[in-house]
């Protein structure tokens, strides 16, 4: 089982934040760490796990994350293009009593906001984006300007999803996360193969009943749902490695052709076919 880290984070020299560019597609880097966070990436697609909430994105993502919140880094499995802005600060990084400011009344609640976990779209994450890729190349001074705009951009915007319906700090949370985080592996480990429920249900301590429920409950989708979108996921990454169709279907775990390319077209919107000549 892959053991929940706890990332230490150090300003960089003369910044009262950091700013990173990471590259750990092929790190499972489920993580945590007391500052908040902003990540911006683009990808043809990836792993959003973000506390209780697992999806997809599509071409980018930008999310920003409260302190504490175990979180699996955004470009784990991707075996494509890929870039990445991270921006990580702790609470008090422009003084202690920076939030009480009046004019920062925005951007103290989106920081409270960020304890659940947050997703950007739409015009904010394209304006944001533009800001947060120019970053690096600005003095100290212009990158603090910077990102407080950015902030502001985030505080004042509409185009934003909640990711969890909790917020992180509570025992209860971490037990969540320790769990998921073991499906998360086992899916990982066993996806081409043929994964059995009720051996995944006892491995939790749980009976399969009671495991479909939660698991539902935890991912809004049942464990089969699940297993074919991850199976699909890796099916892309094979696609672009311009591997045939018919070895990507045995080699992500599909037993007939007619089922992986109904399921890949249900979850895609396209055939392999068609999402390997757009894609090579």
């Amino acid at each position: 089982m892959r053991k929940l880290q706890l990332e230490e984070v150090q300003p960089d020299m003369g910044s009262s934040f950091k700013i990173l560019n990471p590259s750990l597609s092929t790190t499972f880097l489920w993580h945590l760490h007391p500052e908040y966070e902003i990540v911006y990436v683009e990808s043809a697609f990836g792993p959003r796990h973000v506390g209780d909430h697992i999806s997809r994105y599509e071409g980018s993502d930008l999310v920003f994350i409260g302190p504490n919140i175990p979180h699996l880094n955004f470009d784990y499995g991707v075996h494509t293009a890929c870039k990445q802005v991270v921006i990580q600060m702790k609470e008090n990084f422009l003084g202690e009593v920076f939030f009480n400011n009046p004019e920062i009344a925005a951007i103290k609640q989106l920081f409270k906001n960020a304890s659940y976990g947050l997703s950007f779209y739409g015009d904010t994450k394209g304006k944001v984006a533009e800001s947060l890729k120019k970053l690096q190349s600005l003095n100290r001074f212009d990158q603090l300007l910077a990102l407080l705009q950015v902030f502001q951009t985030l505080a004042t915007s509409t185009e934003v999803q909640v990711l969890n319906n909790n917020p992180a700090a509570n025992k209860a949370f971490e037990k969540q996360q320790k769990r998921m985080s073991f499906i998360y592996k086992y899916v990982e480990e066993n996806y081409q193969l043929k994964p059995d429920v009720n051996q995944l249900a006892q491995k939790v301590n749980m009976t399969t009943a009671a495991f479909c429920r939660y698991f539902k409950k935890q991912t809004k989708q049942t464990f089969t749902d699940f297993l074919n979108q991850y199976r699909i996921s890796q099916a892309k990454n094979l696609l672009l490695q311009d591997k045939t169709i018919t070895e990507t279907c045995y080699a992500t775990g599909f037993e007939q052709l007619s089922y992986f390319n109904k399921t890949f077209k249900k979850l895609t919107g396209e055939n392999p076919s068609g999402f390997k000549k757009r894609h090579l």
